[in-house]
């Protein structure tokens, strides 16, 4: 007795939607999910151009300075990424400590 029908596939479990995924296996990341390109560009408008070179000396951030430049410097350079990103995470503390001190004190 042959059957030249194949046997039927297993049901695969239903996809995890990757945000979620994501958010689960770095929940306390605040780079994770970021693309450089944000990065690079909420540095600019927190610091400007200038002040941004200042902090990071890096001559995409100094010499005729945009985000395309510095996303092909910072993806070849690790160093300078880390730089970047270490500028970012300090941004974020400050700007956190920032709201601190503005909320009024609470009864």
């Amino acid at each position: 007795m042959t059957d030249d029908a194949p046997a039927p596939a297993p049901e695969a479990p239903a996809p995890v939607p990757v945000a979620a995924a994501a958010k689960k296996a770095q929940p306390r990341n605040p780079l994770h999910g970021l693309t450089l390109e944000a990065i690079v560009t909420t540095l600019a408008d927190y610091y400007g151009w200038e002040h941004l070179s200042e902090l990071v000396p890096i001559r995409c951030f100094a010499i005729d300075p945009s985000v395309g430049s510095s996303l092909k410097f910072l993806r070849k350079t690790p160093w300078a990424r880390e730089k970047v990103e270490s500028l970012y995470l300090f941004m974020l503390r400050e700007q956190r400590r920032e709201q601190q001190q503005n909320q009024p004190p609470q009864p």
